[in-house]
């Protein structure tokens, strides 16, 4: 299971009202890439695919692709607004290593081709 806090769902919320397209939620999933190997994709979909996840966080809901599922399986993510900047903060249960930039990761069984973190 994912959760969501109540700040990423808000700032979910907020995307969505914003957004000039049809959304019917947040898709969540794991591309190769960012300097640990793995990284994690965000995007507003109309939505799911028959083969999704969804998961339902109150007012927003979460697809999430079945390659991605496993590596996100646990996963928790939080919205900070803070001086330094805001954003999405994962904490991820699967990760074995993180980046510093903390948007790219490994697993213990499949940890990507590490890439440049820009």
């Amino acid at each position: 299971m994912i959760t969501l806090t109540e700040s990423a769902i808000k700032a979910v919320g907020r995307f969505i009202s914003s957004s000039d397209k049809p959304t019917g939620g947040l898709r969540i999933e794991v591309t190769d890439g960012g300097c640990s190997g793995l990284s994690y994709g965000l995007r507003l979909e109309a939505k799911e695919n028959e083969a999704d996840t969804v998961i339902d966080c109150g007012e927003v809901k979460v697809f999430v692709d079945p390659l991605s599922m496993p590596k996100l399986d646990g996963m928790s993510i939080d919205f900070v607004d803070s001086l330094e900047g805001s954003g999405f903060k994962f904490t991820n249960p699967n990760a074995v290593k993180s980046c510093a930039c903390g948007s790219s990761f490994t697993t213990g069984d499949n940890g990507g081709a590490p890439k440049s973190c820009s």
